[in-house]
């Protein structure tokens, strides 16, 4: 029995060596009667090639070479580890980013139905959404927090990282072997997300870089509302979500002063920036079906019998046309903001719809010359607006566009610069509370810059069209110290109040359709 058992192992050894070494004549028997322990493999005799360990099944199924040690199993777990941190990708982390794309994938729908939105609302809401849960409490002028500064870094990378697979034919040369050049067609970045997407992370970065340089000041302070020292002013009751500002008895500093104004002109150039930019992205977006089919059949519907008159008089004064309205809320002014954008569309269809068919001679309406006419006098109309109240929630088509949009990229570009746009009006706001606090306890009365001067610059769109708005604010001023009308005075104090915006609270950064 014994002696049959190892004819049959011998038997086993000899087929597994002729299999391994079949080319190697010379060795295969020296190869052939090396032994094999019941737990290893012993050194092979001087003069054969090594062997390599080979896993042998013995017919009772008991494996005769020896298993990995753990030894080697705590070095393959270590060098994976290390592996894990070079790359910068932790357990944890990688859950979470398994977690947003998942979510991406779905459409928001964590159903799985198939009912979710498109991909580029899905990933615009996620960027608003990310915005708004790590910027959602910086009410202070300090540094952001380090685990919410490395989140807001590592998430957003995450999300922009699809631009980098939205790309575009370009054509290129290639050179071949015989000397020979051919052109060929290329793929590369899209070209407005390969320049506007490195700006839009640069302004991220001054914006969060501005927070940072706050950490060592000390000369004001934060008190809550409940404190014995908080001024009980109707300005601060108006924005009671926001801690006050306490300054030293005698005032800010002057390093501090210029300190502040320094920050003040730094971050106002990054809102100037992320607002033309999201201005031009949401220009470029196509317009919906939905929002052309809600639309009134002409201008006229569309802003009314007296606003209608008012635009297409013979000499028409854009200054005068706006004191005449009624803006005495934000509510008022975003309506009359729809309702010329609502009008514009309407004249421009028009226009497209006479250049392609000719009309009847005895066809009734407004003249191509005259459409064009009042639709040149509704964009400057729109243009003052989005001037003078910057702030101003968005308008339903924009709210349209961003809903509808079915481009990926423009929808990344569209939801980035809005959030960077909120964050820098939050941070110019808190810095202008800073300094309003310093003027109220040193009690100077150095005048306060008007919102539409320190928001978008300082030439104005009068400036350059020529209009004299300072002639109209001293008439203005006049009929204000002589008119008893209250519905007057109602629209003239409007003019010169200012507006608390969606932007300055949290719903600045919430999606379009939760915010409306």
């Amino acid at each position: 029995m014994v002696r049959a058992s190892e004819q049959e192992q011998d038997s086993y050894r000899s087929k597994l060596f002729n299999f391994k070494w079949r080319n190697n004549d010379n060795n295969v028997g020296k190869q052939c009667n090396s032994p094999i322990a019941k737990t290893g493999v012993d050194e092979a005799p001087a003069g054969s090639q090594e062997v390599e360990p080979l896993t042998i099944i013995h017919p009772n199924k008991s494996p005769l070479l020896s298993r990995p040690s753990a030894d080697e199993a705590a070095l393959a777990a270590a060098q994976a580890r290390e592996k894990q941190l070079l790359a910068g990708i932790y357990p944890s982390d990688m859950e979470q980013m398994k977690e947003r794309f998942s979510k991406l994938l779905l459409g928001e729908d964590n159903s799985g139905g198939g009912k979710g939105v498109c991909s580029a609302l899905a990933l615009s809401n996620a960027i608003t959404n990310l915005a708004a849960s790590v910027f959602g409490e910086q009410r202070r002028l300090e540094p952001m927090p380090a685990d919410r500064r490395a989140r807001w870094r590592r998430e957003i990378d995450w999300l922009l990282s699809v631009t980098n697979y939205v790309v575009e034919f370009a054509p290129s040369q290639q050179k071949n072997k015989d000397g020979t050049t051919m052109e060929i067609m290329t793929t590369r970045q899209r070209t407005d997300l390969h320049m506007n997407i490195p700006a839009l992370k640069k302004l991220d970065a001054m914006l969060i870089d501005c927070l940072e340089n706050f950490k060592d000041q000390s000369e004001f302070s934060y008190v809550s509302k409940d404190s014995p020292d908080t001024d009980k002013a109707k300005g601060h009751d108006e924005k009671w979500w926001i801690p006050k500002v306490k300054v030293p008895p005698d005032g800010l500093s002057e390093a501090s002063r210029r300190f502040l104004q320094y920050q003040k002109d730094c971050v106002n150039q990054v809102l100037k920036a992320a607002m033309a930019i999201n201005a031009q992205v949401l220009f470029e977006m196509e317009i919906p079906e939905s929002y052309i089919d809600s639309l009134p059949k002409n201008g006229r519907a569309s802003l009314g019998e007296q606003m209608y008159k008012n635009i297409t008089v013979e000499f028409f004064d854009p200054d005068q046309f706006l004191n005449s309205m009624d803006m005495s809320s934000e509510h008022k002014i975003l309506d009359l903001k729809n309702k010329i954008e609502a009008s514009i569309i309407i004249w421009k269809r028009k226009m497209v719809q006479k250049d392609n068919k000719t009309s009847a001679p005895w066809a009734s309406g407004v003249s191509l010359e005259k459409r064009e006419v009042f639709e040149e006098r509704a964009e400057t109309i729109l243009l003052i607006l989005k001037h003078r109240y910057p702030g101003i929630s968005q308008s339903s088509l924009d709210i349209s566009k961003i809903q509808f949009s079915k481009d990926v990229g423009q929808s990344v570009l569209e939801s980035y610069s809005r959030i960077l746009e909120s964050l820098a009006y939050t941070v110019l706001s808190r810095i202008n509370d800073v300094l309003d606090a310093d003027r109220a306890v040193n009690k100077r009365s150095l005048p306060t810059e008007p919102e539409e001067e320190t928001l978008v610059g300082s030439m104005t769109l009068s400036d350059f069209m020529g209009w004299d708005f300072d002639q109209g604010n001293e008439d203005l001023d006049s009929k204000k110290e002589t008119s008893d009308d209250p519905l007057t005075k109602e629209k003239q104090s409007a003019v010169a109040t200012k507006k608390t915006s969606y932007l300055d609270t949290l719903g600045g950064v919430n999606s379009p359709t939760a915010r409306h």
